[in-house]
């Protein structure tokens, strides 16, 4: 064998360690791929796209976002009771179709009602598929084996998204309508091809309500309700690298501005190669609280670098500090999502995960509400303290999910654990 097949040979071996097994679990990561390229470029577009092309006011895309987002916290579990009730196969392709649907209607809208409209559809149908999407993921695979596959799938998202963002570069990089409208439209198609490989996964069978029961059960859930806030505060890392780290490299530091973009390439390659990796010694409830534990303490010490960022550094000093400081946040999100996602799939009831996903899934929704007004007034207004209470209250937040997961295991009944209908490797 000559070397250059041996590279090759080496190189898709280190490609398919990035996906998960074949079968259901890579159907589902092939799907998240085709879906996450989309989020990519709306992420890295959406804001030029409705002031530019549909004609909003910032001001009229802030509150319109707001809202829309806030309606989509209100309806996860709504929507994932139903993938619960109804199977969340096919639940999963409408929602994938109906955002599809959302998206396309953004190339046409061109006044605030009607986009709020959309907006609302948007945000409404992402935070369904994706409790949907969790639903399938407990159904089809064993609880030993979830939380490595989400791992898995993590790692795909991280990879689309990065091809979704440079799809989305390209357009800013044109800076014309046709280029903004000829994203959009691949964001749009990008969820049909979604639905498209959700509907070769096999289905999962519908659970019906027992009687007496309530019909939204995980409302009533208290250990599970805390459970889900402090895993909302804990994702208050995201606007960290998204939105205060550029404001702060801009405003604070003497780091050159190519800084930013390099946080967020350290960040995504970082999840996307290791993800899988760290997720692994996460088993059960036990070691899911040591993960988000760790997760605590990686973010203080973050922050406690993004700190030191603002003391008179050369440019050069600052940008390998601040590079410093984007890798440790971003093994803390390998170790909070590893651990987050245990602790979701493992205490909820195998016959509700629809609508528990869609409860713990509203952290993000929670966490792009009410991060940004909250961090940019610690750090920004505060400066390196603000960072050590932001990194203080990561800590203090980890520390306190190791008492909330033994309530939340002591009012579970051995009775409510029930083997998933279908295991991954029959699905595969």
């Amino acid at each position: 064998m000559t070397s250059t097949a041996t590279d090759r040979t080496a190189a898709a071996g280190r490609l398919a360690s990035l996906l998960p097994p074949a079968g259901a679990a890579r159907n589902l990561a092939m799907a998240q791929l085709a879906n996450s390229v989309g989020d990519g470029a709306f992420i890295v577009t959406s804001a030029l796209f409705f002031t530019r092309v549909v004609g909003l006011s910032t001001a009229q895309v802030g509150l319109g976002l707001t809202i829309a987002w806030l309606v989509g916290f209100l309806t996860g579990v709504p929507l994932g009771n139903l993938a619960d009730r109804k199977g969340p196969r096919g639940v999963a392709i409408l929602l994938a179709l109906s955002t599809a649907l959302s998206v396309g209607s953004f190339l046409f809208v061109r006044s605030f009602p009607l986009f709020l409209i959309a907006a609302i559809a948007y945000a409404s149908s992402q935070t369904g598929l994706s409790a949907a999407r969790q639903a399938l993921l407990a159904g089809l695979v064993s609880p030993a084996e979830r939380t490595r596959i989400r791992a898995f799938l993590q790692a795909t998202v991280n990879a689309g998204l990065a091809v979704g963002a440079a799809l989305g570069g390209v357009a800013l990089r044109f800076d014309t309508a046709p280029a903004y409208l000829t994203v959009f439209a691949i964001d749009a198609a990008s969820f049909l091809v979604a639905a498209v490989l959700i509907h070769r996964v096999p289905a999962v069978t519908a659970v019906k309500a027992k009687a007496g029961e309530p019909r939204l059960a995980v409302l009533h859930d208290r250990p599970y309700a805390v459970l889900a806030l402090l895993n909302a505060v804990m994702l208050m890392f995201m606007p960290l690298l998204s939105l205060v780290a550029p404001l702060w490299i801009v405003e604070r530091t003497n780091a050159p501005s190519w800084v930013v973009a390099s946080l967020l390439i350290v960040n995504t390659i970082g999840v996307t190669l290791f993800q899988v990796r760290i997720a692994r010694g996460v088993k059960d409830l036990r070691t899911a609280t040591r993960s988000v534990r760790f997760a605590g303490v990686a973010m203080l010490a973050a922050c406690g670098v993004f700190a030191l960022s603002a003391f008179g550094m050369a440019p050069a000093g600052a940008a390998a500090v601040l590079a410093v400081a984007a890798a440790l946040l971003t093994f803390g999100e390998m170790k909070l999502a590893s651990g987050a996602w245990e602790i979701s799939f493992g205490l909820a009831p195998a016959d509700k995960q629809g609508q528990y996903q869609g409860f713990f899934g509203t952290g993000p929704a929670i966490a792009r509400m009410l991060g940004p007004a909250l961090l940019t007034t610690l750090i920004l207004g505060r400066g390196p303290i603000g960072w050590l209470v932001v990194g203080a209250l990561f800590l203090g937040t980890s520390v306190a999910t190791g008492p909330a997961v033994r309530w939340a295991a002591r009012t579970r009944s051995a009775s409510l654990v029930i083997e998933p209908s279908l295991n991954e490797e029959c699905a595969a």
